[in-house]
């Protein structure tokens, strides 16, 4: 992707994003695919994720380039993934997508959001502790955290 200083428009996603959808995700993990096997097929069910969650994209001129999947259950959320494409990563693009999701769980009653990332994966880790979540506890290859809203 060239390099611009134009912002995302972040736009919750249509059943018909769900093929862009995807590429994005497994671009977004390909780069630590070979090095984490444990990892899950993280784009599978994506059409099932637009119909039943809260998903929103990032795009630039019609290229989807993130992505944040967000469940509610009562007053607690669950961001079960947040995708950005590696050529526009370190841009801010993931920090926006999280934002989106923090304020659709508040504006619906939302108290606290949880995760779970790759213990693989520290510079997800990094990230989330930088934006507010705290580190909850370790399973395994899971590192569980949370954040108040």
């Amino acid at each position: 992707m060239t390099k611009t200083s134009a912002q995302p428009a972040i736009r919750r996603a249509k059943l018909q994003d769900a093929p862009r959808l995807k590429a994005c995700i497994d671009a977004a993990y390909a780069p630590v695919k070979s090095t984490l096997p444990d990892l899950p097929d993280v784009s599978a069910g994506i059409a099932a994720d637009i119909s039943e969650n809260h998903v929103f994209l990032a795009e630039i001129a019609d290229r989807i380039i993130g992505c944040a999947i967000l469940g509610l259950s009562g007053t607690s959320a669950h961001l079960m993934n947040l995708a950005v494409d590696p050529d526009v990563k370190g841009r801010g693009v993931g920090r926006r997508l999280i934002d989106a999701a923090e304020a659709f769980a508040r504006k619906n009653g939302t108290r606290e959001m949880q995760l779970a990332t790759h213990v693989g994966m520290p510079e997800n880790i990094a990230l989330y502790t930088h934006l507010g979540w705290s580190e909850m506890e370790r399973k395994g290859n899971k590192v569980l955290m949370a954040k108040d809203l």
